[in-house]
């Protein structure tokens, strides 16, 4: 019996001793299945497909090599779709970082009305993309547009505009807008989570050493909200590199201003090209995870107060 007690009491010390680094594992491990059956298991399926091609009308498959990559990086719409997107990419990152961060700073301290307004300030982000699209559609429209009318009633412009045209950059500027509408509050409510977890000691602290605003923003607020920064210029870069909503309903199928995800949907559904939509698809994703760990590299940091 001394032997058998010795023993279960060896196995109860192992069991405790593991249980507590076991259970951070069992608790991650349905989402870990989620993850891999959504994402993991679709991705790998893509890069395998992108090596054949693939054609609903000319069955079979058959093996391609590089043939796909190859056709993609000699197709001139394609190269200029990941140039536009590109741009797409710059300024809306650039442009909704800079509003998210001015935002949460205004929305820090309580004040009347503040409920209403983060209401308000996350519909947008709400709102589907078609929806969106179709909204500002009217908003640009050179005809009885809304933003026509305000600019020529305050006598900015002489005639009425058109927004949308064969200008390729003013096109992609005016596109991207209606993304930076669309996500700059969630990049607003995660930046002011950041903000909201600094302790008030320091600013008061800060004050009293006589530091400005200038030097209070600079010295503390920006590098402890770091974190929340790093995942709204990752959240900023995934939704601009994935545009396509946006894109088609304000310009269609037009090749001016056509975003990666755009010339993928036209390669795969009406070229019925899918071995170059899946390669197309496969280099999305993977310059979506090369950049976004670059990103979090350069500008996350681990806050400790």
């Amino acid at each position: 019996m001394s032997v058998e007690r010795k023993r279960g009491d060896i196995l109860a010390k192992l069991t405790n001793r593991r249980s507590p680094v076991l259970l951070p594992y069992l608790l991650i491990a349905p989402l870990l299945l989620f993850i891999g059956g959504l994402a993991i298991y679709p991705t790998v399926l893509t890069f395998v497909k992108s090596f054949f091609i693939v054609n609903p009308i000319n069955p079979p498959q058959r093996f391609a090599g590089l043939a796909n990559y190859t056709g993609l990086f000699s197709d001139p719409d394609v190269v200029r779709s990941w140039v536009n997107t590109v741009l797409y990419v710059v300024i809306g990152v650039l442009i909704s970082t800079l509003l998210a961060l001015v935002m949460a700073i205004g929305l820090r301290k309580q004040f009347f009305g503040r409920a209403v307004v983060l209401a308000i300030l996350i519909l947008p982000w709400a709102l589907p993309g078609i929806t969106e699209g179709i909204i500002w559609d009217w908003i640009y429209n050179p005809s009885f547009g809304v933003l026509n009318s305000v600019l020529h009633s305050l006598h900015l412009i002489s005639h009425y505009q058109l927004w949308i045209s064969g200008n390729r950059l003013s096109t992609i500027f005016f596109i991207e807008l209606v993304q930076i509408w669309q996500m700059t509050p969630l990049s607003a409510i995660l930046i002011l989570a950041s903000l909201q977890s600094i302790p008030t000691d320091l600013y008061d602290a800060a004050a009293v050493d006589g530091a400005g605003r200038w030097e209070i923003l600079r010295r503390i607020t920006l590098p402890l909200i770091r974190p929340g920064i790093a995942i709204a210029v990752v959240e900023s870069f995934i939704t601009s590199l994935n545009i396509f909503d946006q894109v088609y309903v304000l310009n269609g199928s037009s090749t001016t201003a056509s975003s990666v995800m755009l010339e993928t949907y036209n390669i795969t559904f009406q070229n019925l090209n899918f071995g170059q939509g899946y390669a197309m698809s496969f280099l999305a994703v993977f310059a979506t995870m090369l950049v976004c760990l670059a990103l979090l590299k350069v500008i996350y940091r681990k806050v400790e107060f």
